[in-house]
This record gives structure tokens, C-alpha cells and sequence, in this order.
């Protein structure tokens, strides 16, 4: 299954990175280059209880996980990934949006987050915590020439860019 940006609902995050996209399924049981990654005959809601309970003990490393549409977009090394519902898919960048840096207003911390005020945007990005060094600038994707996603943050003000999402 290919995944863009416009359906990425279909995703159960956390999502998990594959090696390859040489994935098949036969008896409930999916491969990816012939190592079992999900044991759909087990039962369980999610890929991490399954595994957990599969007899198979040679099972394919999930080595790094995913929180976020984010994490993906700025996945450089593969397009691979499996959620956590046991879901493979490949994720297509398939747009372009620009990149634009702004002053860091204040951080307004809450009780399992905390939201980043950002210069000459109305509203506020939920971020999961602040910026680590209180960095000033906060780069911010805009889809469409509208503000929507914190990207990252610096410590000074760099050039706008583009970003394909």
C-alpha cells in the first residue's frame, strides 16, 4: 500500500522502519525478505503484542520506530514502514511545501506537552516538549501557504527552503 501525507489516517503510529519493501503475506504470517515480522494468527490489537507472543523466535530486527508524520518526512534512509497495527506500506513524498523560519514567541509548558508560540502566527504548534538550549527560531512547514507543522528548530535564522512532503 502506497501512504502520502493526504491519507496518512490510515496509519496507527508508532510506525517502524523496514530495510526493504519486499513484503508478503501467506498464513496470517508476514514476511519481509523472508523474516517474519508479524504473526497475524496470534492474537492481539497490535504488531508489539503479537511478536511478543509468536512461537517464531527468528524474527525481523524493528530497529527504529517512528512517532509521527514528521519522523517519515524526514526519513531520508528508507520508504518502508510497518505500523502498529501490523500495516506495511511505502510512504510517496509527492508535494512540495515551503519552509519558513520565525521567532520563537514563548513556550507555554503543560502537563504532557506544551505549546510553541510562534512570531506573526495567530495560533499555537503542540509540541511533545520544548526545544532543548532554548533555541530562537522555529522552522515551520506551510502547506499550501498555510502554517502546519513545526519541522525544527535553530539557533539562528536560516534561508526559506522547500521540503517535499
Amino acid at each position: 500500500m502506497v501512504i502520502t501525507y493526504r491519507n496518512i489516517s490510515k496509519v496507527e503510529f508508532p510506525v517502524y522502519i523496514l530495510d526493504s519493501s519486499n513484503w508478503h503475506e501467506e498464513d496470517g504470517l508476514l514476511f519481509v525478505d523472508n523474516r517474519l515480522v508479524d504473526d497475524k494468527n496470534m492474537p492481539g490489537e497490535t504488531l508489539g503484542i503479537r511478536r511478543l507472543q509468536t512461537p517464531f523466535k527468528d524474527l525481523y530486527p524493528l530497529r527504529a520506530s517512528l512517532g509521527s508524520l514528521l519522523g517519515i518526512i524526514k526519513q531520508n534512509s528508507g520508504k518502508a514502514f510497518i505500523d502498529s497495527n501490523g500495516m506495511p506500506f511505502v510512504y510517496e513524498k509527492t508535494e512540495n511545501c515551503s519552509l519558513k523560519y520565525y521567532r520563537v514567541r514563548k513556550i507555554e509548558r503543560k502537563e504532557k506537552a506544551a505549546v510553541l508560540w510562534v512570531k506573526d502566527i495567530t495560533f499555537p504548534f503542540k509540541i511533545p516538549r520544548p526545544p532543548m538550549n532554548n533555541l530562537p527560531w522555529a522552522g515551520i512547514l506551510h502547506h499550501k501557504g498555510i502554517p502546519w507543522m513545526l519541522y525544527e528548530y535553530s539557533a539562528e535564522r536560516l534561508a526559506d527552503t522547500r521540503r517535499k512532503v
